[in-house]
């Protein structure tokens, strides 16, 4: 399978690559430079698609708890690489950990009464400490490299994980088309969802899970620090111009997937850290998106008077 899909990632580098010869684009003639747009491109959905629900949640802050114990799923697989020599993805771990640690916090908000944020502080500080003991560690030089998992890096993104993305991309696309229905559900009314039949508690999880798996794969470009801005900024700004659940779906994608393809081009041009431009880019949308959103109410407050004006002169 993984054959299958590194064919499309050379599919890919090879359409951009023509591209780039026709339209005399440098930045697209770079091997790592398709990739990372490949990355960027997928992330733009995965991000704001399981985002919108979290964020209407008010689980915002899930995508931070998870990015940091992210962090520590690759401290292991660097840590287990250096003492073993298995060669296993830092990223693959990641995945692992990550998704064990969106189990965790459901089960520890179930079965301690406690809210959703207190559980995410505990898993996010737990993981962030593990991963900070295992590269202080340094076995075999762990801390190496450390700071590609930390800010992102464009240049760093192999065939091997961008292939892995384009799985957690397609796992995320197809879970929620499936169960969007039943995911809405649960966000909007979870108690109507449970009195209609539904396992909230088996949703909840997966919701996590989903968040973990997006966690992972946007590490790659936006670094474990910046990571959560991706599940949040482009649905608030999203939230400020849609009008239904579902067209704030569509437009938190349509921001985000602006937001990467400007953001990976500045980053580029200007030789900066890939995450940090594309946050400050969406966090700029975001912006805008709020002040066309004043302007929308005012100008439908104008309207409003002024038919409330006519109306009353139209009586007398």
């Amino acid at each position: 399978m993984l054959d299958a899909i590194s064919g499309v990632v050379a599919a890919w580098q090879s359409l951009l690559g023509w591209f780039a010869a026709a339209f005399g684009i440098e930045m697209l003639q770079y091997g790592f430079m398709q990739r990372a747009i490949l990355v960027g491109l997928c992330i733009g959905v995965m991000a704001p698609l399981i985002g919108t629900f979290l964020v209407h949640r008010q689980l915002a802050l899930i995508g931070d708890a998870l990015a940091h114990t992210a962090f520590a799923g690759v401290a292991v697989g660097l840590f287990v690489n250096a003492v073993f020599d298995t060669g296993v993805s830092p990223y693959l771990s990641a995945v692992v950990v990550a998704a064990i640690a969106a189990l965790l916090i459901e089960v520890i908000s179930e079965k301690t009464d406690v809210y959703n944020d207190v559980s995410m502080a505990i898993v996010l500080s737990t993981g962030f400490a593990l991963g900070t003991v295992l590269i202080s560690i340094n076995a075999g030089g762990l801390a190496v490299g450390v700071n590609q998992y930390l800010f992102g890096n464009l240049a760093t993104v192999s065939v091997e994980n961008a292939s892995l993305l384009l799985v957690l991309f397609a796992l995320i696309v197809a879970v929620v088309a499936v169960a969007y229905k039943q995911l809405v559900y649960v966000t909007f009314d979870e108690t109507a969802a449970k009195v209609a039949g539904l396992n909230v508690k088996w949703y909840n999880r997966m919701t996590a899970m989903l968040t973990a798996l997006v966690v992972v794969g946007a590490m790659q470009i936006m670094g474990v620090i910046l990571v959560a801005a991706m599940l949040v900024v482009p649905v608030a700004g999203a939230a400020q111009l849609a009008r239904s659940f579902r067209g704030a779906l569509l437009a938190s994608i349509v921001l985000a997937e602006l937001a990467v393809i400007v953001g990976i081009t500045m980053a580029y041009e200007f030789e900066a850290t890939a995450g940090g431009v594309i946050v400050l880019v969406a966090v700029a949308i975001y912006v805008g998106a709020v002040l066309i959103g004043k302007f929308r109410e005012r100008r439908s407050d104008v309207v409003s008077v002024a038919e409330s004006g006519q109306d009353e002169s139209t009586a007398d």
